[in-house]
């Protein structure tokens, strides 16, 4: 009886492997299986996909043109591709219709291809006639775009299948985000010469979660930090703003090209272990797509595998995207550590990362603070220039300091503290600092002192660098009542070209930190971006030694 019983059980068994087998091939072709249940296998992407894409373009002169599709099956990508400077007031925008997939009919179409140029694609590549690997023929839509769709059951499941598409703009553009591409050639439109080009980008398959490494102190006790303050990119490729040499390159400089060109040249010699961008990284009024921008420097880190961290300055929200946008993107970059912090305090960015100590430990051996400077005073009769942290921000960072204690001491080495902000303190302009670096510009710190530079020494910090002024580009010792050692506030030095620098014949600057936990070290220098200095470390100097700040040395 049990011999029965157990044959039975085994033959039921082979059978359901079987029926599931012939099901899921049979599924894989023709998808015999309800929409519901491919939810749950791994081919599936949830969520939408792309049906159809079309272009409208309208002029504010002409009362019957429309740039404006049947919103119920109609979504606009609500980016102008003449970015609001089209002739005769041309502007214009690309459509996407979309679906989920369990709601796809039979009559439905997806998008499983999508490129941009003046040839049709088949011809091009094929020398005429369909594409004969899948049969599907490419279909053509206003300035030059070409769409190949297919209503096989099976496409939705592609890893070829649209699910999204976007639009970036100029000759430099490049793409941060995973699955996405740009899609040919930019796309064919009637206008002025002088505003950037659009791309056409395009997501396949099922977006994926981002890569977020943890950082982690070398095994050999080091851990390097590179600064980049006000790059000022640009939507497009941007103009130079006081570059020196003059005459260099002939006397024509674009300013994207030449900053990223630097930052890639640092990068690669100086092999950081986490880049903070410390604000203005997008120069407002030349980036009328944010977005854009935004993606230059992030490609690159993604690209050299670096994680990276940022916050805001007074011109990143002045573009297309707000505070709030902008961290909403940046959250979802592969390497970017970047956070938008607690919604309760003032400002966008008030957050913190830890670097794990050494090996597989998960205790912090450093702890990177990032505040938020806002913008401008909110009160210019009382306070004119700049705004100031807030109380609630510097209330947040006491709690959160002293709350990490703790855990911190279980490091067995020194646990060290640092931070970075983009507007530099009042006490940045204290005429008895000692002074290490070019002070060739009046610090722009904001007028009301709110105490943060208190709450930094009394809570441990060692450190901290700023940007936002330029051509700056020296370290401050800020000491005691009783002349000790207390703080060492640093200034980056810019390092974008878009941005001014005309004070002195002022070369680009990066700034670097190298950490050695084994001493409780900090030491920092910068790189240049042109001059007989390339190769060298520009003002060496010792920040901290044992834990603490030092007086510098002779």
């Amino acid at each position: 009886m049990t011999r029965r019983i157990v044959r039975t059980v085994i033959q039921a068994t082979t059978a359901a492997i079987f029926t599931f087998i012939v099901i899921f091939f049979l599924d894989r072709n023709f998808r015999v299986l309800p929409n519901a249940l491919h939810e749950y296998l791994p081919t599936h992407h949830a969520g939408s996909v792309i049906t159809d894409i079309e272009i409208t373009t309208c002029s504010t002169i002409n009362i019957f043109s429309s740039c404006k599709l049947d919103p119920d099956k109609w979504h606009r990508i609500e980016k102008d591709l003449y970015l609001g400077k089209g002739w005769l007031g041309n502007t214009a925008y690309v459509h996407v219709r979309r679906k989920r997939e369990e709601e796809l009919t039979a009559e439905d179409k997806v998008v499983i291809d999508v490129t941009v140029g003046r040839l049709n694609p088949n011809k091009a590549a094929a020398g005429g006639g369909a594409d004969k690997n899948s049969g599907d023929e490419w279909e053509d839509r206003p300035a030059g775009l070409w769409i190949k769709r297919s209503a096989k059951r099976t496409a939705s499941d592609s890893k070829s299948a649209v699910t999204a598409v976007d639009v970036i703009f100029g000759e430099d553009a490049v793409e941060g985000r995973d699955g996405w591409a740009v899609a040919g050639t930019p796309l064919l439109l009637d206008g002025p010469s002088s505003i950037p080009v659009a791309h056409l980008t395009a997501r396949r398959g099922t977006p994926v979660a981002p890569f977020k490494p943890t950082p982690r102190i070398n095994d050999n006790g080091r851990f390097k930090i590179m600064q980049l303050a006000d790059l000022h990119l640009s939507t497009g490729v941007g103009k130079c703003r006081d570059a020196m040499p003059e005459d260099w390159n002939g006397g024509k400089c674009d300013a994207d090209p030449r900053t990223m060109d630097f930052v890639l040249r640092v990068l690669e010699e100086e092999k950081p272990d986490l880049v903070v961008l410390s604000g203005d990284q997008v120069n407002g009024d030349t980036a009328p797509d944010t977005q854009t921008a935004i993606f230059k420097y992030a490609q690159l880190l993604i690209k050299h595998k670096v994680p990276y961290v940022s916050i805001f300055g007074n011109h990143d929200d002045e573009g297309s995207l707000s505070r709030v946008a902008q961290m909403d993107l940046i959250e979802t970059l592969p390497y970017s550590l970047s956070r938008a912090g607690p919604e309760d305090i003032d400002g966008v960015g008030n957050y913190y990362i830890e670097v794990a100590a050494r090996g597989s430990s998960g205790h912090s051996a450093l702890t990177v603070y990032l505040l938020d400077t806002h913008a401008y005073s909110p009160n210019e009769r009382k306070f004119k220039g700049y705004d100031w942290i807030k109380n609630n921000q510097i209330d947040w960072f006491r709690r959160t300091a002293q709350g990490l204690k703790k855990k911190h001491k279980e490091y067995s080495h020194t646990h060290m503290d640092v931070a970075f902000i983009h507007i530099p303190l009042p006490e940045y302009r204290d005429g008895n600092l000692t002074f290490v670096g070019n002070w060739k510009e009046p610090p722009t710190a904001p007028v009301y002192n709110s105490g943060f530079r208190d709450a930094l020494v009394e809570e441990g910090v060692v450190m901290v660098s700023c940007g936002h002024d330029h051509v700056n580009e020296y370290c401050g010792l800020s000491k005691t009542e009783e002349g000790k050692p207390a703080l060492w506030m640093c200034y980056a030095g810019a390092t974008g070209f878009g941005g001014y620098a005309g004070y002195g014949g002022f070369h680009r600057k990066i700034r670097i930190f190298d950490f050695d936990m084994n001493e409780a070290r900090i030491t920092t220098w910068k790189r240049v971006e042109f001059g007989e200095d390339v190769k060298q470390r520009i003002d060496e100097l010792i920040l901290v030694d044992g834990g603490r700040p030092i007086m510098p040395m002779e």
